[in-house]
């Protein structure tokens, strides 16, 4: 199955996606968010601490997305999609990747990087499969749920981009950790050794930064370097009273050179 030919960022989806781009990756820009957004990073370059920044950001997608006027709807319609903000389709995705928020944060990877997805419930290898046809009708249900839920999440990328080198300054890559019960659910595309292997991973995909961590999430545990440009999202980015959840981060996929730790 091909990545799309287009899509909304300054690289195209096949550099993005190749391994070529891990080991040296480049900065990637959804087209027109920080610019439409201009106040936004300019407010955030003021707040010192990552708790201010993180506070300041929210802020003002409760402003800019009316998330907090939800109560203030006559219908019920109305009321949902103001408050299944960018946060309810994180925590959606931490309960189960495979849930209606889960299709919708793969198929905002679709749709601005080119990135197809290769799982949701099951394997996807063609647009007319029946796997494909349920994630992107699980996407349109998902999206209809709240207010420029694509938009939210653009500008939620922005803001980890500029927020992750507070966190690790100097840094290309993190070593992230990865827990899988059967390697057989990734698409192999060639081994180096008995541990060893390059995979087309989800568009989307759960990573950890704790080992230990990794093993709650299956009997082997998958080693990777991850770009930092890759990052879409990590729980200890945003306060606590917002979101809970710091260990899991969100990569988005391609093809990774990955070990497995646990054997096999």
């Amino acid at each position: 199955m091909n990545d799309h030919l287009i899509n909304h960022c300054n690289l195209p989806p096949r550099v993005i996606a190749s391994r070529h781009f891990n080991t040296n990756p480049q900065t990637l820009k959804i087209q027109g968010v920080c610019a439409a957004n201009r106040l936004l990073f300019e407010l955030l370059r003021k707040q010192q601490t990552a708790e201010e920044r993180g506070i300041q950001f929210h802020d003002y997608m409760d402003v800019k997305f009316q998330l907090h006027q939800w109560q203030r709807e006559d219908s019920k319609n109305s009321r949902k999609s103001l408050k299944n903000s960018y946060l309810r389709f994180l925590r959606g995705w931490l309960f189960d990747s495979n849930s209606i928020e889960g299709a919708v944060l793969k198929g905002w990877v679709e749709s601005r990087f080119g990135l197809v997805p290769t799982f949701h419930h099951q394997p996807i290898r063609s647009f007319e499969d029946e796997a494909y046809q349920r994630f992107a009708f699980d996407r349109m249900k998902g999206a209809e749920r709240t207010s420029a839920i694509f938009s939210q999440l653009d500008l939620l990328y922005e803001f980890v981009q500029q927020e992750l080198p507070h966190h690790y300054p100097g840094r290309t890559h993190l070593r992230l950790y990865r827990g899988i019960n059967d390697l057989e659910e990734h698409l192999i595309l060639e081994q180096y050794g008995r541990k060893r292997y390059l995979l087309r991973l989800n568009n989307l995909n759960s990573f950890t930064d704790d080992f230990e961590h990794a093993w709650e999430f299956g009997s082997r545990v998958l080693q990777t370097e991850v770009p930092l440009v890759k990052v879409v999202f990590a729980g200890g980015l945003l306060p606590r009273s917002l979101f809970r959840g710091e260990g899991e981060l969100l990569a988005i996929g391609g093809e990774y050179e990955v070990e497995a730790l646990t054997g096999g």
